[in-house]
């Protein structure tokens, strides 16, 4: 490697601080309670983390793919450690007050991890997730951590078949919106309900949890071919042995720390693999937040830089018509980069896993499929999948997913909602008409506080047939299965004073995704009128990790994160 960088053999084995020494006798004691000798206790210690449970499918079968890295930690020379940490699932807690934790789980995920690692001096770590928050709370960790780790996405689910096409859930949320606007029937909708998730594993669209999959293998914190891989499919089980081999080939030395892989050109290369594959617009969130954690100031407007230059050459759901596992067998992760790469839209001198870089890891690809991923030339449009929107509605910006949609421009009055379940109660009933521009507000980072994903929403407007007809605007955030005029994460949030909060019933409201811009039409000095008048919304008590998270959380356009960042483990 021709890059002046730290690499594992230059750090001290942390564990060793455990076991050496006869005041460390007590240790030794308990790590033989255990079943280590003393054979086992002079290896290195790596712990093996996933969030495995049975709360979601996304997280059902990431067992025996951690049991598989164990072994490979073992064939490598370490000894594994394994333990767990939550997960809260996003299908189950959407649309009701339990979504409150779903990002909150992200930072709970980053600090439990490194409190186990720290507490207990591992010396390296690999790493698997599933669900949508716990993918970026686990690379927060190895990157916050510094030492040596690899991470392993679980896998999606296989799609299911309803009536000759396949199926996912996105189409059992939208399912509902047709029943309610006649369109399907209650007898249709269970049975669609029962064909939507046939096997184990995360939703199988270019939604969150294969987003951030994707941007784990773009890093280089992921084995190639890794990401797009069905969670069904046993040679995930070969790939995880490979992961625990390779993080101990890192320990000796023989690879880069996370921080060495998690720069600003990476970064960008993982912002354009989002673009391109028009993924979920919470990668906008979670990639400032991973840079915070590596001491990177990388903002939605470095995201928003990346996403306007990066054409979109990926067709797949839920703006598009593939799923993971096409594009699994059209090259994966790797045929979206070879397709960037060669195009001239990635930087290909960043590291890999492997100590190589990323352009050297991309040479031996064949042509592209031309169907799920297209060259650049051929692009589906040209730039991005995702757009930021900024505007004097949106100072720090807003995201949209613009992938399949028709209509890039909109302008209409506002329906002001200010809370989820308004506007929830509102689109049931049909109490909303074509042209509206929805707000919802005081539900972002702090005023949620946990800002709540609305996919419940936004899915039952598409299902009524309006997802083009309307537009939503929230300083709350989208599913990655969100599709339709959605726009989100809008900063500064209401709780903030931002303009979102000064919005009244019936004011115009401007949206251009070709422009980038979100406008509120009204006359700055209204507007400053309004913000002198303003004044904060009641709010509950809060309690518990609700009370901790409001009182720490940051703004979104920095990736809503809770603490300073980019802390350093002393020696000893």
């Amino acid at each position: 490697m021709d890059q002046d960088k730290k690499t594992a053999a230059a750090l001290p084995l942390r564990s060793r601080l455990t076991v050496e020494g006869m005041d460390r006798t007590p240790h030794r004691t308990f790590l033989r309670a255990m079943g280590l000798d003393d054979e086992a206790i002079a290896r290195p210690f790596v712990g093996v983390v996933s969030t495995q449970g049975e709360n979601t499918p996304c997280s059902l079968g990431l067992r025996p793919q951690a049991e598989a890295a164990k072994t490979g930690v073992v064939m490598g020379g370490g000894w594994p450690f394994e333990f767990t940490t939550v997960s809260v699932s996003d299908g189950v807690s959407m649309n009701h007050r339990g979504m409150r934790m779903s990002l909150v789980s992200r930072e709970l995920i980053a600090d439990s991890v490194e409190a186990v690692v720290r507490g207990h001096a591992y010396d390296a770590l690999v790493g698997f997730a599933g669900c949508d928050k716990t993918l970026p709370g686990l690379l927060m960790a190895m990157v916050r951590l510094n030492c040596p780790s690899v991470f392993m996405y679980g896998g999606a689910m296989l799609p299911g078949q309803w009536r000759g096409a396949p199926v996912s859930t996105v189409n059992a949320y939208e399912g509902v919106g047709a029943v309610l606007a006649g369109t399907m029937s209650e007898d249709d909708l269970a049975s669609l309900e029962r064909a939507c998730s046939p096997t184990a594993g995360s939703c199988p669209g270019q939604f969150t949890a294969n987003t951030m999959a994707m941007v784990s293998e773009t890093l280089g914190l992921a084995l190639p071919g890794t990401a797009m891989m069905p969670s069904v499919y046993t040679e995930r089980l070969s790939l995880a042995r490979a992961s625990g081999q390779a993080v101990m080939r890192i320990l000796n030395g023989q690879g880069p720390l996370p921080r060495d892989l998690v720069t600003r050109k990476s970064l960008e290369n993982a912002c354009a693999a989002v673009a391109a594959t028009g993924g979920s617009t919470n990668a906008g969130l979670h990639l400032p937040a991973i840079a915070h954690e590596a001491g990177i100031r990388f903002t939605l407007d470095d995201v928003a830089e990346v996403f306007h230059r990066t054409p979109l050459i990926a067709d797949l759901q839920p703006g598009g018509r593939f799923l993971a596992r096409d594009l699994h067998y059209a090259g994966g992760v790797s045929a979206v980069l070879k397709s960037l790469a060669d195009g001239g839209y990635l930087h290909a001198d960043t590291l890999t896993l492997s100590g190589g870089t990323l352009g050297e890891s991309l040479g031996s690809l064949g042509a592209l499929d031309g169907l799920v991923v297209r060259a650049t030339t051929a692009a589906l449009h040209p730039s991005g999948g995702v757009v930021v929107l900024k505007g004097n509605l949106a100072p720090q910006g807003a995201l949209v997913k613009i992938a399949g949609l028709k209509t890039l421009a909109f302008e209409g009055p506002a329906r002001v909602f200010d809370c989820e379940e308004d506007c929830t109660a509102a689109v049931r009933a049909r109490d909303y008409k074509a042209g509206d521009v929805l707000i919802i507000r005081n539900e972002g980072p702090v005023g949620g506080p946990g800002m709540r994903e609305m996919l419940g929403t936004t899915a039952l407007i598409y299902g009524q047939g309006m997802g083009e007809q309307v537009a939503l605007i929230t300083d709350g955030r989208f599913s990655g299965a969100t599709r339709g005029l959605c726009i989100g994460y809008t900063g500064p949030e209401a709780a903030a004073g931002g303009p979102i909060a000064l919005v009244q019933a019936g004011d115009r409201i401007r949206i251009d995704c070709e422009r980038a811009s979100l406008d509120l039409l009204v006359s700055a000095e209204e507007l400053e009128r309004r913000r002198t008048a303003w004044r904060p919304e009641r709010r509950e008590r809060l309690a518990g990790v609700l009370e901790k998270y409001a009182r720490l959380v940051g703004p979104a356009h920095l990736g809503a994160v809770t603490h300073s960042g980019n802390m350093d483990w002393p020696a000893g």
